[in-house]
């Protein structure tokens, strides 16, 4: 399988065509309402398939595998990736690039739950409980090494006293985590597709079959236009950090893969997990770190997790990460 096949895909293109028209400062734009309309959409989508298929497989021993090794990456990629980052950041400026880091992409997840089912490999729907379950654990790491920080600076004079209000304690990231609208509507998804299975499925196939790849296409466009925004954030960061944000996915999803091996989980499985872990947050952490951590600078671990790992994922990462798990899996 050619990695460069993917660039191909008419939804691909779409993204690059949005990146295109961005740097070229068109007024093409899709509005705010369309745009959250659409990642609502392909969230439910996502989430019935994996009811679905879910439905099929049960919960057996790969299931529950692939959950603990989810997990598991959710806690030691943030902290490797901490370590690494203090010789080039701040304590505050580390802290959140590693939680962006450490936490999950959903429109990752679903650009590669999408070229798997082009490439006609299996995997199972338990996976999108695995995105569901590596959103929070980074953010509350980061949020821990920040109070760290702030007491190992505490010659600063009171800055953001107060900070640490109810809105950003370890309990309101947990829930606001599961009660997000947008990773309740995933969960909730996959619990019909679940009770539902192949009924539910035949029911549903209009509207999450037939016209999934179209709005993937336009809401890869709209990133497209966002990535280019994000771009002149870039100039400014030390090479090094540019460096980090391609080869530590490589080394996030390697590790996922070693994992994946030990456990015996099967290449489709396998596939997934390794997206997941090479795969950055540019949402959810993002809009918690901004409040959690006031400290640290928004610009630099979303400039980096949109505007190089997520490009990098879409167009090389994805077919990458495939084409290696399927040689070693054979």
């Amino acid at each position: 399988m050619n990695p460069l096949q993917n660039l191909l895909d008419p939804a691909i293109l779409f993204f690059v065509f949005g990146v295109i028209a961005g740097l070229l400062r068109s007024n093409l734009e899709v509005p705010p309402q369309i745009a959250r309309f659409l990642s609502l959409y392909l969230l439910m989508s996502v989430g019935l398939k994996g009811g679905f298929s879910l439905a099929h497989s049960g919960l057996g021993a790969d299931v529950l595998g692939s959950l603990g090794a989810a997990l598991l990456l959710a806690l030691l990629v943030p902290a490797i990736g901490y370590v690494l980052l203090r010789k080039w950041l701040s304590r505050f400026d580390a802290a959140a690039v590693a939680a962006t880091y450490g936490s999950v992409s959903a429109t990752t997840f679903i650009a590669a739950s999408q070229y798997l089912t082009q490439q006609q490999v299996a995997y199972g729907g338990h996976m999108a409980v695995a995105l569901v379950l590596m959103e929070s654990p980074a953010i509350l790491m980061a949020m821990g090494l920040a109070a760290w920080a702030r007491r190992q600076e505490a010659n600063a004079p009171g800055a953001q006293a107060g900070s640490a209000s109810a809105a950003s304690s370890p309990w309101h990231v947990v829930r606001e985590a599961f009660t997000d609208g947008a990773n309740l509507l995933l969960l909730g998804s996959l619990l019909i597709g679940w009770v539902t299975g192949d009924q539910g499925k035949l029911m549903m196939e209009p509207f999450s079959g037939a016209l999934f790849k179209g709005m993937l296409a336009l809401f890869l466009l709209d990133l497209g236009l966002l990535v280019a925004r994000q771009l002149p954030a870039l100039r400014q960061v030390h090479p090094a950090l540019i460096g980090y944000g391609i080869v530590g996915p490589l080394v996030h999803g390697a590790i996922a893969m070693g994992l994946a091996a030990l456990l015996g989980l099967p290449a489709g499985d396998t596939i997934l997990l390794v997206v997941l872990a090479a795969s950055s947050s540019y949402i959810v952490v993002p809009a918690v770190l901004r409040h959690a951590v006031p400290e640290a600078k928004p610009g630099l671990y979303l400039g980096l997790s949109l505007g190089v790992t997520f490009v990098f994922n879409i167009l090389i990462g994805i077919p990458l990460y495939t084409a290696v798990v399927q040689r070693v899996w054979g």
